[in-house]
């Protein structure tokens, strides 16, 4: 059984100039003020949609990243429906096969990054990984007893590593970085949001920096 952490990625690194300048287009197709545009014109345009709640003209752009995560989390993140979604099926991905290393990978949770140095700490991450290597022999038992890989899954944890792919506009993953990344949000789903966040900030102006700006985009 191999353990990794999360982690992401952009899959069209996105031009974030571009981005804003064709919601500018967009949105300035609305009063016909296109003899405005300049060079520099867009970022002020945008930040004025977004200060103003006229978010509907951001919702044109489209930006596409890959997750590598749990299971419990991309239950999460489906459920934000305005997006096109492309996971690894556990129906059709056999992982007693060569390809996947003939073991099942799972993600390190958050909470034991840096707080295996007590004993409580300790016990904990030992029976979260007892449970996921028991989960791993009985996937695998049930495999070689002749069940099929959609049929053995069901023992499969949450813990599982998973990859993902959402494309979603702007708007949505506003939407996205607001829920997800709150404080109210699941510590597994937070880390990932707080982290594809500061990415987004650093990679696309104006569209992200009013979402927890306490964020840095280093």
């Amino acid at each position: 059984m191999q353990i990794v952490k999360q982690s992401w990625e952009f899959l069209n690194e996105p031009n974030g100039e571009q981005i804003l300048q064709l919601i500018e287009i967009a949105g300035r197709t609305c009063y016909k003020s296109e003899d405005k545009i300049t060079p520099e014109s867009s970022r002020a345009f945008v930040k004025k949609l977004i200060d103003s709640g006229h978010h509907a003209m951001i919702e044109h752009g489209s930006i596409t990243v890959k997750m590598i995560t749990d299971r419990g989390v991309t239950h999460e993140i489906v459920r934000h429906r305005i997006a096109s979604y492309a996971q690894e099926s556990t129906r059709y991905c056999n992982y007693s096969k060569d390809k996947f290393g003939n073991e099942i990978t799972v993600i390190l949770p958050v909470w034991f990054y840096d707080e295996r140095d007590t004993t409580q700490k300790r016990i904990q991450y030992s029976r979260w990984e007892d449970a996921c290597r028991q989960a791993e022999f009985y996937y695998l038992s049930l495999l070689d007893a002749g069940q099929t890989a959609q049929e053995a899954r069901s023992v499969l944890p949450n813990s599982l590593k998973t990859e993902i792919v959402m494309t979603a506009n702007p708007r949505e993953f506003r939407h996205f970085f607001t829920l997800r990344a709150s404080k109210a949000a699941h510590p597994q789903m937070r880390a990932l949001a707080l982290d594809m966040l500061k990415g987004f900030k650093a990679t696309i102006p104006v569209l992200f920096d009013d979402i927890y700006p306490e964020v840095n985009n280093e």
